[in-house]
């Protein structure tokens, strides 16, 4: 389970990674489980951080933040499958440090016309942590 702080609870939440968005990197609340602040701060204890970044190349701008933004999702799904019973996995970055998707071009010459190539990354870094009930 993924949970994100909302003012004074924490509440499931899925990934809503979408090129299309305005904010590609969000996540959208499951209203599933929620729990408040002092109750999960007091039944938990952190176990481990980690910072997730992901990068993409790709001769069309599109394709390459749409592939940047699967590697990242694929990044987080991962710590989730890898939760033991009884652990949650929570998204750390708030408004003022929220990850943002980031492009660099290229100028590049294919069958000598001239082209553009896209980089896209993530920064700063997408920061989780995994919580679990002692």
């Amino acid at each position: 389970m993924i949970l994100r702080r909302y003012g004074s609870f924490y509440h499931s939440v899925t990934p809503n990674f979408n090129p299309t968005a305005i904010t590609e990197i969000g996540f959208m609340r499951d209203r599933v489980f929620s729990i408040r602040t002092a109750d999960f701060d007091s039944g938990h204890k952190l176990a481990e951080t980690h910072e997730l970044v992901a990068e993409a190349n790709a001769a069309v701008q599109r394709h390459a933040e749409k592939a940047l933004l699967a590697n990242l999702e694929d990044a987080v799904q991962a710590r989730v499958a890898q939760l033991a019973p009884g652990q949650v996995l929570v998204v750390l970055n708030e408004r003022e440090d929220w990850p943002k998707t980031r492009e660099r071009r290229e100028a590049v010459i294919v069958e000598g016309e001239n082209r553009f190539h896209f980089h896209w990354w993530v920064d700063p870094p997408l920061r989780v942590a995994v919580y679990s009930a002692p």
